[in-house]
């Protein structure tokens, strides 16, 4: 099991069709203790309970907590809480963001807030909360969910200022990669193409996909599993001279 062990943190993971909690399983299926964060506590309960028993020789193996990333103080709060359950913080993906189409013109100031506050501003604040403790014990990975939409310049279901979260959130990677290898931090991000996942639900129909597909080499969609395995590779020693890259899982649609 290449996670024995470990403690892993994945924010906004509750949804059962999305990347998030697909990684969450797949942490969990090579070990790990996975603790996921979400704005509705009960459904981050809820959904690490589906992960697996939660109790196992009596000793916490999974745990949902409410946190909305964008409040610093409510970051700190939940790694708190997590090193008081667990001990310990080996990983943390900041999977947490909002998707949005609107172009230049069509969005709003409250729609560039939510879009850069959810997706960077959260990464920002979780990866501040996370990194003392892994300091101190000169380890930790960290994955950043960025999006192919920051490779090229906007995509299909992408606006602006989502493409522009995503760079920002695969920037911030990178400059944490630096700072922090010293300390025997690693920070990376993923960059997937389009998933098959509930958030397409209302944005794009099965004919869509069809088309999309098309214009990939591979010839389909992403699966929410998909992008799990390369945020499992990420975090595990597979990857452990490997930091700072933005690795793509369009099937090669950003092919460069």
């Amino acid at each position: 099991m290449q996670l024995k062990d470990q403690v892993a943190i994945i924010t906004g993971a509750a949804s059962p069709r999305g990347i998030g909690w697909a990684t969450a399983r797949r942490f969990a299926e090579e070990g790990a203790r996975v603790v996921i964060l979400d704005l509705d506590a009960q459904a981050a309960e809820q959904a690490a309970r589906a992960i697996g028993d939660p109790l196992q020789d009596r000793h916490l193996q999974h745990l949902g907590l409410a946190c909305d990333v964008r409040d610093e103080a409510a970051c700190r709060s939940a790694v708190q809480r997590v090193l008081e359950l667990f001990g310990r913080i080996d990983i943390l993906v900041n999977n947490a963001g909002v998707s949005q189409s609107q172009r230049l013109l069509d969005s709003t100031q409250a729609d560039y807030d939510l879009v850069m506050d959810s997706s960077v501003r959260g990464a920002f604040n979780m990866s501040r909360a996370v990194v003392p403790h892994m300091r101190s014990r000169r380890r930790g990975a960290i994955v950043c969910m960025g999006s192919v939409a920051a490779q090229r310049g906007g995509g299909i279901l992408g606006g602006p200022h989502y493409s522009a979260a995503k760079g920002a959130l695969q920037t911030l990677a990178k400059a944490m990669a630096r700072e922090l290898a010293p300390d025997g931090i690693r920070a990376n991000a993923v960059a997937p193409g389009m998933v098959d996942t509930d958030l397409l639900i209302g944005k794009i129909d099965d004919a869509g996909k069809r088309r999309v597909a098309e214009g990939v080499p591979l010839g389909r969609l992403a699966l929410p599993a998909d992008i799990a395995n390369a945020c499992l590779f990420l975090a595990s020693e597979q990857s452990a001279y490997i930091t700072g890259v933005v690795l793509d899982v369009s099937g090669g649609l950003h092919i460069h």
